[in-house]
C-alpha cells in the first residue's frame, strides 16, 4: 500500500525538526571560564559513561541476534538490530543534547532571564521527545512497509520490541545505578555531614550527581518510554495478524487496515507533538508550569479530536477510537493523581513528620507511596474494561499507543526537568549569583513535578502495553492450540502467577543494593578527598570530581548485568522447561506485582524528594534544621526506588512480555 510509507516520511520529518531544534538551542551562548568548563565535564562524563555502557550492550546484542538468527530467521534477527539501533540512537541523541542545552540554560537565566531559559531547558528536552518519536515510526514503519502483507513475515517485526527493550533495560538500570549513586554519596557526605549547600562546587560528587541526571533521567528514561511506545504498535500488529475473521469484521474487516491503524495514529501523534512543542514557546512568557501543562494537555486533546476523523477515514469501527479515547484522558488522570501525591499536600505531612525525626519522616513516605497506587491502577482497569468492551484485546494495546502517540511532548517535557537541575547545578558550581539561582529553582520546581507525571505516565503506558504483548502471546499459542486457555485452577498457570511475583522483587533488591553498594564507594571516596585535600572545604583547592565519576560508572556497569539477564533468561527458562502455560501465568504474576510495586515506589521517592524541597523553601526551620536533616534521609532513601528500582519495573514487565512473544513459536 503507498500510504504505508507515509510513517517512515514522517519519522524522518521528526528527525529533522529535532535537529533545527538542536541548532537552535546550540546557537544559545554557552558561556566562558568555570561555567564552560563545569558544562564540559559534565558533557564528557556523560558521553563515557555511554561509550562504555554501549560497547557492552553491543555484545550482549551480538549474542541475541545470533540466536534469533539460527531459531527464528533472518527477518527476526534483522528486527532486534534495528530496534537495538534505533533505541541506541534516541537515547544518545537525546542526551548529548540535553548535555549541551543544561549550560546554556543557566547562561541564559543569568543574561536573558526566565522566558529564555525555560525556552532553552524547554528544547534541550524536545530533541528527546522527538527523537523518539521519529526513531520508533522511522523503524517499525520501514520494517512494516516491507514485512506486511505476509503472516509469516509480519510477526518478525517483534524482534524490533525485543531489541528496544534489550537496549532499554541496560540504559535504564545501568543509567539508575549511575544516578542515584553519585546523588546519595553527595548528599550524605555533602548536606548532612559537611554541612555545604546541594551543588556546592567543593563537593567531589556533584560533577557525577550531573552526569547521573543525564544518564538516568534522559537517556535511561528515553529508552523506558521508547520500548513502551513500539511495544504498544507492534504488539497492537500482532493481535490483529493473529485475529479470527469474526474479529476482524466486527473491527471494520480489513485487517490490513487493523495492522497499519497504530502507526497511523502513532503518525498523526507527532504532528500533534511538534504543534504541542511550539505552544511551549508561546506560553513560555506567561510561566513554565502554565506553558508546559498547555502544551502537554493541548497536543493529547487535538490528538484525540483528529483521530477520530482518521478511523471515520479507514472505515474502521468506532470503537477503535473509544479505546484511544480512553487510554488518552487515562494517561492524563494518571499523570494528575500524580502530581498530587507528589507535589499536593501529602508532601506537607510528610516534612510535618520530620519534626519528630526521620523515622516518622520514612513511615509517612511509605504510606503515601502505598495510598497513590489505588487511582491510577483503578485508572488502568477501567482503560482495560471499556477499550476491550469495544474493541477486545486489540482495543487495550490500541489504548496504550493512544496513550502514548503524543510521546514527543511528553518525553519532551520529563527530559526538561534534567536539563533545568543542570542548569541549576552549574549556577551553583560556577557562582553566578543568588538570582540565576532562583530563576534555575524555579524551572527546576516544576522539572520535578514534570519528571515525577512522567514516571506515573510511563508506568501506565508500559501496564497495557505489557498486557497486549502478553495477549498477543496468548494469541499465537491459540493458533496452533485451540485448547490454550490461562485458566487460574490449572497448576501451571497457578505456579507460573507466584513464580512472576517474585522477578519484580529480585530486580528490585538487586538495583537497591547495586546503588547502596556503590553510594558506599562514593561517600568513602568523598570524605577522603574532604580530609585529605588541604584547602577543599574551605573553597581553596579543587576536588578530584573524575574519581567520582569513574567509581559511579565502574558500578553502573558491574550492577546492571545480573537483573537484566534474569529479565531476558526468565521466561526462556520458564517456557521452555514448564511450557507456555507456566509461562503465560508467570506473565501475569509479574505484570501485576511490576504495575504495584513501580507507583509505589516511584510515589514515594517524588513525594520524599518534594517534602525535603518544601522544608529547604522556609517551612518548618528550613536548611540546616533537624527538620531538613530528616526530610533527607527520606529523599536520600527514596532516591533508588524512584530512579532506579521503580522505573525498572517498566522495563522488566514488557521486556518478559516480548521475549515470551518472540519465543512464542519455539514453545509450540
Amino acid at each position: 500500500m503507498p500510504y504505508s510509507f507515509t510513517p517512515v516520511i514522517l519519522g524522518l520529518l521528526g528527525l529533522l525538526s529535532a535537529y533545527l531544534v538542536y541548532l537552535k538551542v546550540s546557537s544559545s551562548s554557552e558561556g566562558e571560564g568555570r561555567v564552560k568548563e563545569i558544562g564540559d565535564e559534565i558533557h564528557l562524563g556523560a558521553m563515557v559513561f555511554m561509550s562504555a555502557e554501549y560497547k557492552r550492550l553491543a555484545v550482549f546484542c551480538l549474542v541475541c541476534i545470533i540466536a534469533l538468527y539460527f531459531s527464528l530467521g533472518w527477518q527476526t534477527a534483522l528486527s532486534f538490530l534495528i530496534g537495538a539501533l534505533c533505541s541506541g540512537t534516541a537515547g544518545f541523541i537525546g542526551m548529548y543534547s540535553a548535555t549541551k542545552a543544561n549550560v546554556r540554560t543557566a547562561v541564559a537565566a543569568k543574561d536573558k532571564g526566565a522566558s529564555e531559559a525555560l525556552n532553552i531547558a524547554f528544547f534541550g528536552g524536545s530533541i528527546m521527545g522527538l527523537t523518539v518519536a521519529a526513531m520508533g515510526l522511522f523503524g517499525v514503519g520501514i520494517l512494516f512497509h516491507y514485512f506486511a502483507g505476509d503472516i509469516k513475515t509480519i510477526h518478525a517485526i517483534e524482534g524490533f520490541a525485543m531489541g528496544a527493550s534489550s537496549v532499554a533495560l541496560f540504559s535504564r538500570v545501568g543509567g539508575g545505578i549511575f544516578t542515584k549513586s553519585a546523588d546519595v554519596g553527595a548528599d550524605l557526605v555533602g548536606k548532612v555531614e559537611a554541612g555545604i549547600p546541594e551543588d556546592d562546587p567543593r563537593n567531589p560528587g556533584v560533577i557525577a550527581d550531573n552526569v547521573g541526571d543525564n544518564v538516568g533521567d534522559v537517556a535511561g528514561m528515553g529508552s523506558d518510554i521508547f520500548e513502551s511506545y513500539c511495544g504498544s504498535m507492534i504488539a497492537c500488529i500482532a493481535l490483529a495478524a493473529s485475529m479470527t475473521s469474526a474479529t476482524i469484521n466486527s473491527l471494520g474487516g480489513n485487517q490490513y487496515l487493523l495492522q497499519f491503524m497504530p502507526l497511523a495514529l502513532a503518525s498523526l501523534g507527532i504532528i500533534c507533538s511538534l504543534l504541542g512543542i511550539l505552544s511551549v514557546k508561546v506560553f513560555s512568557s506567561k510561566s513554565a508550569e502554565i506553558a508546559l501543562r498547555y502544551g502537554t494537555i493541548g497536543s493529547a486533546v487535538l490528538f484525540v479530536i483528529l483521530s477520530y476523523f482518521l478511523v471515520d477515514l479507514m472505515s474502521v469501527s468506532v470503537g477503535v477510537w473509544i479505546a484511544v479515547l480512553v487510554g488518552s484522558v487515562g494517561g492524563i488522570i494518571v499523570g494528575l493523581i500524580t502530581e498530587y501525591y507528589t507535589g499536593g499536600s501529602p508532601i506537607e505531612k510528610i516534612a510535618k513528620d520530620g519534626e519528630t525525626g526521620s523515622a516518622t519522616v520514612l513511615i509517612s513516605g511509605l504510606a503515601t507511596g502505598m495510598q497513590s497506587v489505588a487511582i491510577p491502577v483503578l485508572t488502568i482497569v477501567t482503560i482495560i474494561f471499556i477499550s476491550n468492551i469495544y474493541a477486545g484485546l486489540y482495543g487495550v494495546g490500541i489504548a496504550a499507543v493512544g496513550m502514548l502517540s503524543t510521546v514527543g511532548i511528553t518525553m519532551a517535557i520529563d527530559a526538561y526537568g534534567p536539563v533545568a537541575d543542570n542548569a541549576g547545578g552549574i549556577a551553583e558550581m560556577s557562582e553566578m549569583g543568588k538570582e540565576t539561582r532562583q530563576i534555575t529553582d524555579s524551572l527546576d520546581e516544576v522539572g520535578n513535578t514534570t519528571a515525577a507525571i512522567g514516571k506515573g505516565f510511563a508506568i501506565s503506558a508500559a501496564a497495557l502495553a505489557a498486557l497486549a504483548l502478553i495477549s498477543a502471546y496468548i494469541e499465537k499459542i491459540s493458533i496452533s492450540d485451540e485448547s490454550f486457555v490461562l485458566a487460574i485452577n490449572d497448576p501451571l498457570v497457578l505456579c507460573g502467577m507466584f513464580l512472576g511475583g517474585i522477578f519484580p522483587f529480585l530486580v528490585s533488591s538487586m538495583t537497591m543494593n547495586a546503588v547502596g553498594d556503590a553510594a558506599f564507594d562514593m561517600i568513602k571516596e568523598i570524605r577522603r578527598q574532604f580530609k585529605e585535600i588541604p584547602g577543599l572545604l574551605e573553597g581553596k583547592a579543587k576536588p578530584d570530581t573524575a574519581r567520582c565519576v569513574d567509581i559511579a560508572t565502574r558500578a553502573a556497569l558491574r550492577k546492571m548485568i545480573a537483573p537484566g539477564a534474569l529479565a531476558v533468561l526468565s521466561p526462556v527458562i520458564i517456557g521452555f522447561i514448564l511450557g507456555p502455560k507456566a509461562l503465560g501465568g508467570m506473565l501475569g504474576g509479574a505484570l501485576i506485582c511490576c504495575v504495584m510495586m513501580a507507583l509505589m515506589m516511584s510515589n514515594a521517592g517524588g513525594a520524599w524528594d518534594n517534602a525535603k524541597k518544601f522544608v529547604e523553601k522556609g517551612n518548618f526551620g528550613g536548611k540546616g534544621s533537624d527538620v531538613h536533616k530528616a526530610a533527607v534521609v527520606g529523599d536520600t532513601v527514596g532516591d533508588p526506588l524512584k530512579d532506579t528500582s521503580g522505573p525498572s519495573m517498566n522495563i522488566l514487565i514488557n521486556v518478559m512480555a516480548i521475549v515470551s512473544l518472540v519465543i512464542a513459536p519455539l514453545l509450540i
